[in-house]
C-alpha cells in the first residue's frame, strides 16, 4: 500500500473512532427525574386500620432504591419500624411496623434523599398518616341500665385485666366454681350456662324456668355468661328429644331450608327461638344481664349451623332481630371465630365481642391466635370463651398468666367442664392456682 493511502486510511478510522465515542457520551448518560410518589398503603388518613403489624407500602413512579440498613433513619411516631426493604426491582418500599394500641394516630417520614430513583437521584421527602381502630364504644343495641353497667365493666377492664369464668357442668349449674373455690378460696367471676337441653325442658332433671342457679349467682356477685348447644331432630318427625343433635354428620336438617316457609326446618328455627326467648325473658325481667353465645365455633363446619357462612349469618341476623323485637335488651352479643374465617362474620352491627376457643394451645400460640384477631376485628373485645385439654395433641392449653405474658390480653377466659369419664382434666387445680393468683385476674365480687 502506498504511503498517502496509509495515511488516509489511519485518519478515517481515527475520525470513526472519534463520532463512535461521542455518540457513546450522547446516548448512554440520560437525565432521569426523581422518583415521584404515587400512591401509600394504607392511604394517607385513613382512620381503620388495625393495631398490631402494619404494612405500609409507599409507590414511586419508577424503579426505587432503599438499603434496609437505612430502617433506623426512617421516623415512625405511634409504634415502632421492624423493617424496611425494596423487594428485588420494584417501585414500591415496603416498611413494616408494629403499632401497640386502637385508636393511635401515626406517622411514617421518609427523610429526603433515603430513597433513590436511577442514577441516584433522591426522592422528596414523603410522609403518611394513619389511625389505627378503636375499641367501639357502645353495644350493638340500646341496653337495660344493669347490662350497660355489665358492657362498660368489660370495656374498662379490656387489656387491662381479664375475667375468670367456668363453665356448668353440661348445662344448669355453678359445679365447676364451686370446684374453683374449693382449690384457691375464690370464686371466678363469671359462670356460663347453657341451654342445650331447650328440647326437654321443663322436665323434672332440668328446668331452665327455674332461674335460681342464675339468680344466686348473679345476687352473690357473679356475671352471666349463656350459651346453646342448639339441639335438632337428627330427621324430619322425630319428637324425642333423645334422638336430637346439634352435630351436622347427624342430622338431615338443612340450614338453608330454615328460611323457607312450610318446611320442617322454618317450623324447627321458629319454635325454638319463639321457646329460649321465653327463657330469656325470664332472665331479662329479673333485670339479670346475659353475655350471650349462640352459634359458636360455625367455621369450624361440625355444627349444623356451620354448613356454609352465607345461611349462618343469616340464621344469626334472624335470631339477633327476633330477640330485639321481643325486648330482649339485656343481651350482650358474642360471635365464636376459628380465625381467618371473616366470610362468617355477621357484622359490627350484630357482634360485641369476638370469642375464641382454644384446646392444646401453648402460650405462644394462644397470644399469635389472640393478635390475628386484633388484626381481623380491632373495633372489638376479644376473649377466650372456651379453652382446655385437646386429645388431639394430648396437651392443655397454656397457664393463664404465661397466655397473658405472652401478649394474649383476654377480655375473660373459660375452661371447659369435664365429662365423667375424663382422664385428663381441662383445667386442674394447679392451673387454676396460678390463674386465681394473679392479680390482673377479676374474681367473683369485684363487678359490683
Amino acid at each position: 500500500m502506498k504511503l498517502k493511502n496509509i495515511i488516509g486510511f489511519l485518519l478515517l478510522s481515527m475520525a470513526f473512532v472519534t463520532v463512535a465515542c461521542d455518540d457513546d457520551v450522547e446516548y448512554t448518560i440520560t437525565e432521569v427525574d426523581a422518583p415521584v410518589l404515587v400512591s401509600t398503603t394504607p392511604e394517607n388518613g385513613s382512620t381503620n386500620v388495625s393495631s398490631g403489624d402494619v404494612t405500609i407500602s409507599i409507590t414511586y413512579d419508577k424503579n426505587v432504591f432503599f438499603a434496609s440498613s437505612y430502617a433506623d433513619q426512617l421516623i415512625f411516631t405511634g409504634g415502632t419500624v421492624t423493617s424496611a426493604d425494596v423487594i428485588g426491582t420494584s417501585p414500591t418500599l415496603t416498611v413494616n411496623v408494629n403499632v401497640p394500641e386502637r385508636g393511635t394516630q401515626c406517622t411514617l417520614t421518609i427523610p429526603e434523599g433515603l430513597v433513590t430513583g436511577p442514577n441516584q437521584m433522591p426522592a422528596p421527602e414523603v410522609s403518611v398518616t394513619f389511625t389505627t381502630t378503636g375499641l367501639d364504644q357502645n353495644p350493638v343495641y340500646t341496653l337495660t341500665a344493669e347490662a350497660q353497667r355489665v358492657y362498660d365493666f368489660l370495656q374498662e377492664n379490656f387489656e387491662t385485666r381479664t375475667i375468670s369464668a367456668t363453665m356448668a357442668n353440661v348445662a344448669w349449674n355453678t359445679e365447676n366454681a364451686e370446684q374453683v373455690y374449693q382449690w384457691t378460696g375464690q370464686y371466678p367471676a363469671m359462670n356460663c350456662f347453657d341451654y342445650i337441653h331447650l328440647a326437654s325442658s321443663p322436665a323434672n332433671w332440668i328446668d331452665y324456668g327455674d332461674i335460681t342457679p342464675v339468680q344466686q349467682w348473679w345476687d352473690n356477685g357473679g356475671l352471666v355468661l349463656a350459651m346453646w348447644h342448639w339441639n335438632v331432630p337428627r330427621n324430619e318427625g322425630d319428637t324425642d328429644p333423645n334422638n336430637y343433635t346439634f352435630n351436622l354428620s347427624e342430622t338431615t336438617f338443612d340450614i338453608d331450608n330454615a328460611f323457607t316457609e312450610g318446611t320442617w326446618e322454618y317450623n324447627t328455627v321458629h319454635a325454638d327461638l319463639e321457646k329460649i326467648a321465653g327463657y330469656l325473658r325470664l332472665l331479662h325481667d329479673a333485670n339479670i344481664p346475659v353475655i350471650w353465645r349462640p352459634l359458636h365455633e360455625a367455621a369450624g363446619g361440625w355444627f349444623w349451623w356451620g354448613k356454609n357462612a352465607d345461611s349462618f349469618k343469616k340464621l344469626w341476623v334472624e335470631m339477633f332481630n327476633y330477640f330485639e323485637a321481643q325486648g330482649l335488651n339485656n343481651l350482650i352479643w358474642v360471635w365464636t371465630s376459628e380465625t381467618n374465617d371473616t366470610d362468617w362474620y355477621p357484622g359490627d352491627e350484630y357482634v360485641d365481642i369476638i370469642g375464641r376457643d382454644l384446646y392444646g394451645n401453648d402460650a405462644a400460640d394462644c397470644a399469635s391466635q389472640y393478635q390475628t384477631l386484633i388484626n381481623d376485628f380491632g373495633n372489638k373485645m376479644i376473649t377466650l370463651s372456651e379453652c382446655g385439654y385437646s386429645e388431639y395433641t394430648d396437651s392443655t392449653v397454656g397457664l393463664l398468666s404465661e397466655q397473658w405474658n405472652a401478649g394474649a390480653r383476654w377480655l375473660w377466659f373459660m375452661p371447659w367442664y369435664d365429662s365423667d369419664n375424663s382422664t385428663t382434666p381441662h383445667a386442674d387445680q394447679t392451673w387454676w392456682e396460678d390463674a386465681m393468683s394473679q392479680d390482673y385476674v377479676i374474681k367473683r365480687g369485684e363487678f359490683r
